[in-house]
């Protein structure tokens, strides 16, 4: 009973991060036809918290390697030498949450004061789940004046796959739906 219990519990919290909006803000005022080019702002990414646990040379990679591949589809390329058009700067920013799940079961009771109550008693059971969401947000500053001219973000439940490959599918869509919206129309 348990196992299902937790079982829906998780789909459900599966569905709710399923229809986050990716969050998306820039500055109207910049001109993003004239960005060219993009670099690495130091550090390229940063954790937060900094935890051992969390941080990864091989996270940074696949960050790291899915940014570029996107940016290179939207027309930037990497600056040959020195700073480009725009800086790009990442942050992978890992959370712990909890959702109260009530779950109703037993019988209830049926009938009406005219013929009496009739049925199981209800049971009800709150329990609290705890989960971790990994949100990856993605900074372009402007080149010249060091200032932020767009960010994105997206958030998902933080997955404990062992597999590399999983990893590097799920930072691949994340930074994929994130930059979905590069450059702004």
């Amino acid at each position: 009973m348990f196992r299902r219990l937790a079982l829906l519990a998780f789909t459900l919290l599966l569905g709710a991060c399923a229809s986050n909006q990716v969050n998306h803000d820039f500055d109207t005022s910049r001109d993003f036809a004239a960005y060219r080019s993009w670099s690495w702002k130091d550090p390229a990414l940063q954790y937060r918290p900094d935890d051992p646990r969390i941080k990864s040379d091989l996270t940074e990679q696949r960050i790291r390697q899915a940014v570029a591949d996107q940016l290179d589809q939207r027309g930037l390329r990497p600056a040959a030498g020195g700073h480009g058009d725009v800086l790009v700067q990442a942050y992978l920013i890992v959370e712990d949450r909890q959702q109260q799940v009530t779950t109703n079961y037993g019988g209830g009771g049926w009938g009406g004061p005219w013929n009496g109550y009739w049925g199981g008693p209800m049971y009800n059971e709150t329990r609290n789940i705890s989960y971790k969401v990994a949100t990856v947000q993605i900074d372009l500053l402007d080149g010249k004046d060091g200032k932020l001219v767009w960010r994105g973000s997206d958030e998902q439940l933080l997955s404990n796959s062992p597999n590399p490959t999983d990893r590097n599918t799920a930072v691949r869509e994340t930074v994929g739906r994130i930059l979905s919206n590069y450059p702004p129309r």
